[in-house]
């Protein structure tokens, strides 16, 4: 026992001896090979071939070789026959015979060892070897696989491998020493096939990789030689991904994939399909680089079964695993393409190939139908083979949505009979308005479109795509080749918008918006915009408005916008200042211009003010409207006039001395320019001449009334002066005597009007005009009284009256020399009370009257024609029918 472990030791150190002894190493291929150990001197016909192992199979062509000792345990198993031979160990690919030996390799320095043959044949002395590195680029594997297989299962079968990676080849010394070598154990199954498992980081796959192989089986150690290797020449990709088969719009079946992942070169393919079609069934196997492959003479009702592999395009490098199996199986009709998506306006065409029972329907035969409901003219039609028939739209029109459906169902029939498939026919309105806009600073463009004037596709997404040229636009914009997408947002309005910073003013940007889709991609039509020309400017700023003095025109003042610098146009509106402005408008086309005066209705108003404006030459947007400006109301000029006023005169008529109170209304905006600040009554007297008293903003005022002729005028005073148009009354004791008003008559009209009608004799005096006062004599309210002009003989009092209450009238002629008599009344007149409510309610009555009489009359017109149609319509004219030849219809003929 002693015995066999030191020779196992030596064993070991002799083999370390016999690989630093040579500077070759066995470089490993992308095919299989293998590892012989055998005796010397002998031929591969004549070493023991294992049981199934052709002799032309494998033939040795070492290119280095070690001797190997055959140890065993025989205290189990007794062998006779026994001899002592030394066996060499080298590899060999499978197209060689031979394992020629290097001349170094036989000069003593091999262990020789006494074996059993039989022994070596049950143990196994031929391995198949093939290495690779893993798809992921991570793992480098090497698979071994015993040719010989061991009947005695107490025998211990392990393979470890042995690896060093240098870190400079041409550096280090010949061979590495073996300190430098890593161990790694392979797993074994119980078939005696391991598989050896080395980790190599990325950085050094293109590394030279040291290996050798350390063989143990019932107790014997094999070592093989020296092997090399740079793991990126021996890639094994992954399977390719995706397999994929489809018809295309050819009418040819597309078999498409994806290449893995992590391939860091191109690769090449194979491809293996069969096409299985009653009663004919076709194979083929075709290598490509690309990643599809198309396979024409399609049928309908076959089946296509496709695999795939892959392996490096240019170098060395291993078949990947096929494909798992895809199969495809065409229909009884087939359409290709099955679906189209275009636009409104194009022209399409549709293939299709139909069979029916297992035999295929000539082309001549097909006929076409849209929706089932209308049959496509044969103007349309083209055979293409006996097999294929084409049919052709021009001009499409977009489709109507009917319920769930968006499309237009295409059928493909026979000349009796549908199939219940069809081809899908999607006609969009790519008409999709986009416009833009260059901000006011000229730093950005804003562009928005939006897709509700579009049919909505389920699946489809819609992309903004652009090309700018280096200057201007062309005349005829189109859709170029070179383009970039841009990224747009939806906003709340429905509207998407962009964004292009920073901008070329003078740029062309050709835009188009694309609908992507499954079936294909759809492009709007092109618009060409150079920021330059759709500038929308800032708004005008240092708006002001205000009314001048003196004048009272509204004057609007602004400053333009710093750019654009092009001449610019303004757009003014105005109005009364409230919460639903009147706005008017007014243009200034001066691009010069800062100012303008507009006249106004009221120049007592508060007034709103907004500016915006415009490229002069029409190109580009309205800015936003500038902030609005509001004037101030602030008096103009002069009061235009007084105040009318009235009095009330109170004291002992028996005494000359009596108290007169003035009464007036406030002055209104118009007649004040705009204000009131106080007001002065003016006083004159034969005795005491004249003098004035301020009352400030009161509108009533008392003073005693002493002489025989008192004459008073009010005035209103605002911030520039005094009124120049005033109202005088003259308080005159002689005059209060004329009395020239006949006769006074108040008639109620309703409750809200009471007509007073009067009689004046002539006089002597001129008459100004005529106050009218009334009061409620069941009251202790105030006087109301009005002005009347001295033409006037009857006047409408509007009022609440009511009708048991009791009235008093007054009517008051004014005279330049004062104030005459006044004729009183305290009832209404009663005798012509009926009379005059009669005469008032003609003037409601005539009109109604009238009106209705023009509408029954219009209503008898239009129901006379109503009614001769109605009879009349399905009577023919007897002058065209056969049996009234020849009669007289003027004639009277009798029916009994």
């Amino acid at each position: 026992m002693i015995c066999q472990k030191f020779c196992v030791v030596l064993l070991h150190w002799e083999f370390i001896y016999v690989i630093t002894a040579f500077n070759l190493s066995y470089p490993i291929t992308p095919w299989r090979f293998k590892l012989s150990c055998m005796p010397p001197n002998s031929t591969y016909d004549y070493f023991l071939l294992p049981a199934g192992l052709s002799k032309n199979t494998s033939n040795s062509n070492g290119h280095y070789e070690t001797a190997a000792e055959p140890k065993f345990n025989s205290s189990g198993t007794h062998f006779s026959n026994l001899s002592k031979t030394t066996y060499h160990c080298c590899f060999r690919s499978e197209q060689d015979r031979n394992c020629s030996l290097c001349a170094d390799n036989i000069e003593g320095k091999t262990f020789v060892s006494t074996v059993d043959s039989l022994v070596f044949q049950q143990i196994g002395a031929n391995w198949n070897i093939q290495c690779w590195l893993k798809g992921d680029l991570k793992l480098f594997i090497c698979y071994v696989e015993s040719l010989f297989k061991n009947p005695f299962k107490n025998y211990n079968y392990k393979v470890h491998l042995l690896y060093v990676l240098p870190e400079v080849l041409e550096d280090s010394p010949l061979v590495p020493q073996k300190g430098s070598f890593q161990m790694v154990h392979c797993n074994c199954s119980v078939h005696e096939c391991c598989e050896c498992l080395v980790p190599v980081p990325t950085a050094k796959l293109n590394d030279t990789l040291l290996m050798s192989l350390k063989i143990t089986s019932g107790g014997v150690i094999f070592q093989s030689p020296l092997m090399s290797v740079q793991p990126i020449n021996m890639v094994k990709p992954d399977p390719p991904l995706g397999l994929h088969m489809e018809i295309t719009d050819d009418g040819n079946l597309k078999i498409s994939w994806s290449s893995p992942p992590l391939v860091p070169f191109p690769l090449q393919y194979q491809v293996k399909y069969s096409e299985n079609s009653t009663p004919v069934i076709r194979e083929a196997d075709k290598i490509v680089s690309a990643t599809s492959l198309l396979v024409d003479s399609i049928l309908s009702g076959s089946s296509y079964e496709v695999q795939v592999r892959g392996k490096r395009l240019d170098g060395p490098g291993i078949w990947s695993d096929w494909s798992t199996p895809h199969v495809f199986t065409t229909q009884d009709v087939i359409y290709f393409p099955p679906k189209i998506l275009t636009s409104v306006g194009s022209n399409v065409s549709l293939h299709c190939i139909y069979k029916n029972e297992n035999k295929i329907v000539p082309s001549k035969k097909i006929v076409w139908w849209m929706n089932l409901a209308e049959k496509i003219p044969q103007s349309q039609y083209d055979v293409v083979s006996d097999h294929v028939s084409k049919v052709t739209f021009f001009n499409l029109n977009e489709t109507k949505p009917r319920g769930k459906f968006t499309y237009d169902a295409v059928y493909c029939c026979n000349e009796h009979e549908c199939h219940h498939r069809y081809a899908e026919l999607y006609v969009i309105d790519v008409n999709i308005n986009i416009s833009c806009e260059t901000d006011g600073y000229l730093t950005k463009m804003t562009c928005r479109w939006s897709t509700s004037t579009i049919q909505s596709l389920a699946e489809s997404t819609l992309q903004l795509r652009y090309h700018r040229s280096s200057l201007y636009c062309s005349d005829i914009p189109s859709i170029h080749p070179i383009s970039e997408p841009k990224d747009c947002y939806l906003q709340s309005d429905g509207f998407y918008e962009c964004i292009f910073q920073p901008i070329f003013l003078l740029s062309g940007y050709t835009m188009w918006i694309r609908i992507n889709h499954s079936l294909g991609s759809l492009d709007s039509p092109p618009t060409c915009v150079l920021p330059d020309s759709v500038v929308k400017p800032l708004p005008p700023s240092s708006v002001k408005a205000e009314i001048t003095i003196n004048i009272g025109l509204l004057k609007i003042s602004w400053e333009k916008p710093v750019f654009p610098e092009n001449n610019l146009q303004f757009q003014i509106r105005y109005g009364l200042s409230g919460k639903e402005v009147q706005w008017k408008m007014y243009e200034v086309y001066d691009a010069k211009s800062k100012s303008v005066s507009l006249p106004v209705p009221d120049m007592c108003a508060v007034y709103a003010v907004q500016v915006r404006c415009k490229r002069l030459d029409g190109l580009g947007y309205w800015s936003n409207w500038s902030n609005p400006a509001y004037t101030v109301v602030m008096d103009i000029k002069v009061p235009m006039r007084g105040p009318e006023f009235w009095r009330i005169i109170n004291g002992d008529t028996m005494k000359k001395e009596k108290n007169v109170t003035l009464l007036w209304k406030p002055l209104m905006k118009n007649d004040s320019l705009c204000s009131v600040q106080r007001y002065v009554i003016n006083h004159h007297t034969s005795c005491n001449g004249t003098w004035s008293e301020d009352v400030g903003n009161h509108t009533k005022f008392t003073f005693p009334w002493t002489e025989q002729a008192h004459t008073v005028t009010v005035l209103a005073i605002n911030s520039i002066g005094a009124s120049v148009a005033n109202f005088n009354l003259t308080f005159s004791w002689p005059m209060s005597k004329v009395n020239i008003v006949q006769s006074l008559s108040a008639y109620p009209l309703n409750s809200s009007c009471v007509i007073l009608s009067w009689i004046v004799s002539p006089s002597d005096y001129k008459l100004m005009y005529f106050i009218i006062e009334w009061k409620n004599l069941n009251e202790d309210g105030e006087i109301k009284w009005l002005r009347i002009s001295s033409s006037v003989k009857k006047y409408y009092i509007h009022d609440h009256f009511i009708p048991i209450e009791k009235y008093q009238f007054s009517l008051y002629p004014i005279f330049m020399e004062g104030v005459g008599k006044p004729k009183i009344i305290n009832s209404f007149t009663q005798d012509d009370i009926e009379k005059h409510q009669n005469d008032a309610g003609l003037y409601v009555i005539v009109p109604v009257i009238i009106s209705s009489s023009i509408l029954l009359l219009g209503t008898l017109l239009i129901s006379h024609q109503r009614m001769k149609k109605l009879f009349w319509e399905d009577v023919p004219n007897p002058k065209n029918c056969s049996w009234a030849q020849g009669l007289n219809f003027q004639k009277r003929t009798d029916i009994l």
